[in-house]
C-alpha cells in the first residue's frame, strides 16, 4: 500500500507541476501592458494607453511612429491572426498544415493576390508607402525581439516567425495590401453568383432561372440573352463524374486533425465570391431628426464571425511633422493594416455598408483544339483568332511532402479560375472551356491604401468625400455626419461600365472572344449614388441604393429590402431619435420576409404527431425572431426542408447541395409559394409540398431538440459562433477557442443573424452577424459606443479574448472616447539608448 501512497503523491506533485507551468506559459504569453519595452527604429517615445473600454489609444509625435506603433501592438494582440492571415493571402499554408490546405493555396496563388498587391504598391505615392512600412516595421520588431512568449497556435503548429522577422521579412508592405484585397475577395459575391446561374442552366430553362434568382422587386432581369440556349450551342457542359471518396491522408488523430482543417479552408474558400446575403445596415440622422439637435450615425457590419474577431479598436495620434500631416482618429482597425477602417475624428464620423456592385466578371474561354496553349480572343475576320495563356509556376511547399508546382494560367482577363476551382471542372468541359476572372481589385491603380490614409485626417464631410475618390474596391456604401451638422451617403468604389449591346451584363459567363463583352470604362465618382440627406436621414442595407431612374448599371444582385425598409420605418417612427432609440434599432429582430411566408406555414397540413403543437406555437408568432421562442426555429426548419424538397428535386440533389447554404433561395421560394407553382412543387402543388416539408422539418426538429414542442428555442439552435482558424476543427480544443453566445435575428432582421444551412453539424448556427455595432453622437463625440462579439486580445489565456461577448449579445456598448477619466494601463514604446 505504501507504494501505491508514494505513486499516487508523485503523480499529484507531476500535475501540479504541470498545472505551475502551464500558468506559468498563460502569464508569459500575455502581452505587456504597462512599463517600457525598447523598439528599435521608433524616432520618440509613444505611449500605448489602454482605457476602461479596452480601447488602445497611440500617442506618438510623427505619424510614422503612430503607425510603427499599431503594428507593434497587433503583433502583441493579434500576433496569430496576422500569421494565419498572412498564409491565406500568400498561399503558404500547407507549408505547416500539409496536404488538407493545398487547394486552398492553389486557389490564393491563381488569384495571385499577393502579386498584384506588389503591382499596386509600386503605385502608391511616397507617403502611403512610408505608412505600410513603417506598420510592418511594428510587427517584424515585436516578433523579432519581444520576450513575450507566443500563442499557444504558434507551438501547436511549430511555427517561428522570429528569423523572418529579424530580417524584416515576416511582413512586409505588400502583405497590408493585399489584406485590403482580401477583404474585397469576403465581400465580392458575384463570380459565385455567375456560376452558380451556369451550374441551374445544365438543369433548366432561362425562364425558370429568373424564378430561381429573381431580379430585384419591380425590375426585370439584366441579361436579356437566352443564357441556356447560349450554352447548350456552345456545348459547354460534361458529364458530371461519379462521387468518389477521397483517401485519407495518413493514420492517426493528428492527420485527422489536419484533414477537418483542409475540409474548413476549402468550404471557406468556396464560400469567397459565392455567399448570398452579404451585408450590413448603417443609417444617420440630422440634427432635426435627433434629441441633441447634432447628427447621430449608426453602423454595424456583416461579416464571418471569428475569434479573435476582425476588428480591433484603437485611436492614433500624431501631429504634424515634417511635411506630413497628423491624425487623431478613432475606431475600429483592421490587424494587418496601420489604419482606422471605421470610426472617427475630432469632427466628422463615419460607416460602412457593402455596396455588392457586379465588379467581378467570368469569361468562358475556348481552348483552340489545334494547340491547347492557346484560347480564343475578338478576330476581325471569320475565322477564330487564337492567343498564348499567360504562365506562372507557383512552387508551393507542403509540409512531409514534396514541393508542388502548379501552373497558373491567365488570359486577357484575369486568371483562369477553373485551373484552382474544382467544382468548375465538374460542371464545364475544361478541355474545350475554362472559366477567367475579370475583377476590377486586381487591377494595378488601386489606392485604396490612400482613400485610408487621407479618411484618418478628415474633418468634415467634404474632407472625406474627397478622401474616398481614392477607394477602388470594395466599393462601400458610406454615411458620414459632421460637427458642422451636415450628413451625406456615397457609394465610393470602381465600377465598370458595360457597352449597350451587351445582353449578358456580367449576370452569367459570357463569351470571352465576344468584345461586346469586355468592360467599356469605369463609372466616374461625380456619378455613382449619393444623397445630401433632404429627407432627415439616410439608410443602407445593401439594397438597391438608387431611384429606378438612375442611368447606370451597378448590378442585379441586390439583396432584398427588408432590413432598409424597417430600418427606414423605426427611423420614421421616432420623431427625435438619441442613443437608446439608435440601440433598440440595432437590437431589433423583427423579420418582415417571415411575415410573408408564414400564412403558407399556417395552413400546412401535416400528419406528424408533433404538427398540432407546433402550429399552436406558430398561432400568435409575429416575426419577432426572438432567441427564447419555439416559433422561429419551426418556421426556418420548415422554409429550410422546403427549399430541399423543392428546389432540390428540380436542380437535382448534387447540383442543388452545391449551391445551397452559399444562398438560402428566399426569394425564389416567396414567388413559388405566391404563384403555387407547380412546375416547381410538382402536379400535387405548393400546399401538397408546404405539408411535406413541416413534416420533414418536425423530424429533423425532434430528433435534436425532443418531443416536447414547449421546450424548443431558437437561441438553442442558432448560438452565434466565433469561429477559431484552425482549432475550431480540433474537438477537444474548439470549446476552449470559439466563442459561443446564443442569439435570434435570422438573415432579414435588423440584428442579423446568417446562418450557412450547408454546415450540417450546426445548419442553423449564427455565423455571419454584426461584426461591430457602433453609433457616434455628433453632439458630443466623446459619448459615442462600440461593441463586437469578442475581445480586443487574441490570446485564449487572457481575461479580454472573450469579454464583449455578452454585451454584444444583449445589444449594449462600450463607451467610444478620447478623453478617458482615467488608464487602465499605460505602456511606453520607446527607441533603445544609443550605444
Amino acid at each position: 500500500m505504501r507504494w501505491i501512497k508514494r505513486l499516487f503523491g508523485l503523480l499529484t506533485l507531476l500535475l501540479a507541476l504541470a498545472a505551475a507551468l502551464a500558468a506559468f506559459y498563460a502569464w508569459r504569453s500575455l502581452p505587456r501592458t504597462e512599463g517600457s519595452l525598447n523598439v528599435g527604429g521608433l524616432s520618440a517615445p509613444v505611449k500605448v494607453h489602454r482605457d476602461a473600454s479596452d480601447v488602445t489609444h497611440i500617442l506618438a509625435s510623427t505619424p510614422r511612429d503612430a503607425w510603427m506603433a499599431m503594428g507593434y501592438v497587433h503583433a502583441q494582440e493579434r500576433g496569430w491572426q496576422l500569421e494565419f492571415n498572412r498564409r491565406i493571402m500568400r498561399g503558404t499554408l500547407s507549408e505547416v498544415l500539409g496536404p488538407s490546405t493545398l487547394e486552398t493555396d492553389k486557389l490564393m496563388r491563381t488569384l495571385g493576390l499577393r502579386h498584384a498587391a506588389l503591382r499596386q504598391l509600386e503605385n502608391l505615392p511616397a507617403e502611403a508607402r512610408e505608412s505600410l512600412q513603417a506598420y510592418s516595421d511594428g510587427v517584424n520588431a515585436f516578433f523579432a525581439h519581444t520576450e513575450q512568449l507566443l500563442t499557444p497556435e504558434f507551438l501547436l503548429l511549430g511555427i517561428n516567425p522570429r528569423d523572418e522577422a529579424a530580417a524584416g521579412r515576416y511582413w512586409d508592405p505588400a502583405d497590408s495590401v493585399a489584406w485590403s484585397l482580401m477583404m474585397a475577395l469576403d465581400l465580392g459575391g458575384n463570380w459565385g453568383n455567375e456560376f452558380a446561374r451556369l451550374t441551374a442552366l445544365e438543369a433548366i430553362d432561362t425562364k425558370a432561372l429568373w424564378e430561381l434568382f429573381p431580379p430585384y422587386p419591380g425590375e426585370q432581369p439584366a441579361a436579356t440573352a437566352d443564357l441556356a440556349r447560349l450554352y447548350r450551342e456552345l456545348g459547354i457542359y460534361r458529364a458530371r463524374p461519379a462521387a468518389t471518396s477521397r483517401a485519407p491522408e495518413a493514420a492517426g488523430v493528428l492527420a485527422s486533425v489536419r484533414e477537418q482543417i483542409g475540409q474548413d479552408l476549402q468550404r471557406w474558400a468556396d464560400e469567397l465570391g459565392n455567399i448570398e446575403g452579404k451585408g450590413s445596415n448603417n443609417w444617420v440622422v440630422n440634427g432635426a431628426r435627433s434629441a441633441s439637435g447634432m447628427p447621430l450615425l449608426a453602423n454595424d457590419p456583416h461579416l464571418g464571425l471569428s475569434a479573435p474577431a476582425i476588428w480591433y479598436f484603437a485611436r492614433l495620434q500624431a501631429p504634424d511633422v515634417g511635411g506630413i500631416k497628423g491624425m487623431d482618429v478613432i475606431g475600429a482597425t483592421l490587424p494587418g493594416t496601420p489604419f482606422v477602417v471605421l470610426g472617427r475624428t475630432q469632427q466628422v464620423a463615419w460607416g460602412f455598408t457593402n455596396t455588392g456592385p457586379d465588379v467581378q466578371d467570368l469569361y468562358l474561354e475556348q481552348i483552340n483544339p489545334a494547340n491547347p496553349a492557346q484560347y480564343r480572343v475578338p478576330s476581325t475576320g471569320e475565322e477564330p483568332a487564337w492567343a498564348n495563356f499567360g504562365l506562372r509556376m507557383e512552387t508551393i511547399r507542403v509540409k512531409g511532402q514534396p514541393d508542388v508546382s502548379h501552373m497558373v494560367r491567365s488570359t486577357r482577363h484575369g486568371p483562369v479560375l477553373s485551373d484552382a476551382q474544382a467544382r468548375h471542372g465538374d460542371v464545364i468541359d475544361t478541355r474545350r472551356f475554362v472559366l477567367s476572372l475579370r475583377w476590377t481589385a486586381l487591377d494595378a491603380d488601386s489606392r485604396n491604401v490612400v482613400a485610408s490614409l487621407e479618411s484618418n485626417r478628415a474633418q468634415s464631410v467634404d474632407d472625406l468625400l474627397r478622401a474616398l475618390r481614392d477607394f477602388h474596391a470594395p466599393m462601400q456604401s458610406v454615411v458620414m455626419a459632421d460637427r458642422t451638422g451636415r450628413i451625406a451617403y456615397k457609394a465610393a468604389g470602381r465600377v465598370p461600365v458595360r457597352a449597350p449591346d451587351n445582353d449578358i451584363r456580367g449576370v452569367a459567363p459570357s463569351p470571352g472572344w465576344d468584345p461586346r463583352y469586355d468592360w467599356a470604362g469605369w463609372l466616374p465618382y461625380e456619378e455613382t449614388p449619393q444623397d445630401d440627406g433632404a429627407r432627415g436621414w439616410i439608410a443602407t442595407a445593401n439594397q438597391r441604393i438608387h431611384a429606378p431612374d438612375y442611368p447606370h448599371f451597378l448590378t442585379q444582385d441586390w439583396a432584398a429590402p427588408y432590413r432598409q425598409e424597417r430600418i427606414e420605418a423605426l427611423l420614421e417612427k421616432t420623431p427625435k431619435h438619441t442613443l437608446e432609440s439608435f440601440r433598440e434599432i440595432h437590437a431589433d429582430q423583427y423579420a418582415a420576409a417571415t411575415m410573408r411566408l408564414l400564412p403558407f406555414l399556417q395552413k400546412a397540413s401535416s400528419d406528424h404527431p408533433l404538427a398540432a403543437a407546433a402550429l399552436s406555437a406558430l398561432r400568435d408568432f409575429k416575426g419577432d425572431m426572438r432567441a427564447d421562442a419555439a416559433a422561429p426555429l419551426i418556421y426556418t426548419a420548415w422554409v429550410d426542408t422546403f427549399t430541399r424538397r423543392v428546389i432540390g428535386e428540380r436542380l437535382g440533389r448534387e447540383r442543388f447541395e452545391g449551391m445551397y447554404g452559399k444562398r438560402l433561395f428566399r426569394n425564389a421560394v416567396e414567388g413559388i409559394l405566391e404563384r403555387d407553382d407547380a412546375s416547381w412543387c410538382g402536379a400535387p402543388g405548393c400546399a401538397a409540398a408546404s405539408g411535406q416539408a413541416l413534416t420533414d422539418a418536425l423530424n429533423a426538429l425532434q430528433a435534436v431538440h425532443g418531443s416536447d414542442v414547449s421546450t424548443w428555442r431558437w437561441g438553442d439552435a442558432h448560438p452565434a459562433i466565433s469561429i477559431h482558424r484552425p482549432l475550431s476543427n480540433v474537438k477537444p480544443l474548439a470549446r476552449l477557442f470559439e466563442v459561443r453566445t446564443p442569439t435570434g435575428g435570422d438573415p432579414f432582421t435588423v440584428n442579423v443573424g446568417q446562418y450557412h444551412l450547408d454546415k450540417a453539424d450546426a445548419p442553423y448556427a449564427n455565423r455571419h452577424a454584426a461584426s461591430l455595432r457602433a453609433v457616434y453622437d455628433l453632439a458630443n463625440l466623446d459619448e459615442s459606443r462600440f461593441i463586437y462579439q469578442t475581445g480586443q486580445s487574441g490570446n485564449v489565456f487572457s481575461g479580454r479574448y472573450r469579454d464583449m461577448s455578452d454585451a454584444w449579445m444583449a445589444v449594449q456598448y462600450r463607451v467610444l472616447t478620447m478623453k478617458p477619466a482615467q488608464w487602465r494601463s499605460t505602456l511606453e514604446l520607446r527607441p533603445p539608448a544609443s550605444p
